[in-house]
C-alpha cells in the first residue's frame, strides 16, 4: 500500500464536514507579524575601535539565542560583519540608514 492509498483511506474515516478545515500557517512567525515594542537605538561610535567605525543598535529585550538570529539576518542582509551580545547589536562600518530601514521592516522601533 502506497503513501496516496493510505491518504484516500484516512479520508474516508473522517467525519463528514472535516476534510476542509484550515489548517494555521506556521511559516510566518508571531514575531514577524506584530510590531516589537522595544525602542532601538542606532548610534555610530569611532571611539575605542582604533579608528575603525562602528554602527551599534542597542535596547533589544531578548534572549542572546534571539539576539544571535537577528544580528546574523542584519548581517547577512547588509553584507557585513559585526557581533551581537547584551542586548546589542554591533554591525562593521557606518550603516545608520540601512540599519535602520532593517529594523524597520522587521517590526521595530527606531531612533
Amino acid at each position: 500500500m502506497d503513501w496516496k492509498d493510505m491518504l484516500s483511506q484516512i479520508r474516508q474515516d473522517l467525519p463528514e464536514g472535516e476534510e476542509n478545515v484550515e489548517i494555521p500557517d506556521d511559516s510566518v512567525s508571531s514575531s514577524e507579524q506584530m510590531p516589537k515594542k522595544e525602542v532601538i537605538h542606532v548610534v555610530v561610535e569611532k571611539k575605542g575601535r582604533k579608528g575603525k567605525t562602528a554602527t551599534i543598535a542597542e535596547g533589544f529585550m531578548c534572549d542572546d539565542d534571539e539576539l544571535q538570529e537577528i544580528a546574523s539576518e542584519l548581517k547577512r542582509k547588509l553584507g557585513v560583519g559585526g557581533s551581537a551580545r547584551g542586548g546589542e547589536i554591533l554591525i562593521q562600518g557606518e550603516c545608520r540608514e540601512r540599519l535602520s530601514g532593517l529594523l524597520r521592516s522587521l517590526g521595530y522601533k527606531v531612533r
